[in-house]
């Protein structure tokens, strides 16, 4: 991860977050909610793949 916290998506992994936000907002959540929720998700992917590739 950059310094700043950033992930660095695709245009891909973008347009899926984006509909995974869509649809949480679809079912009630709010967007800062819902934004919040796919970020952690997504940096948590990051962690995890990182820690795979040190093995």
């Amino acid at each position: 991860m950059s310094d700043n916290g950033l992930l660095h998506l695709t245009h891909e992994q973008q347009q899926a977050a984006a509909e995974k936000i869509r649809l949480l907002m679809e079912q009630g959540m709010g967007s800062g909610e819902a934004i919040a929720l796919v970020a952690q998700e997504l940096r948590e992917k990051y962690t995890k793949s990182q820690a795979q590739e040190q093995k």
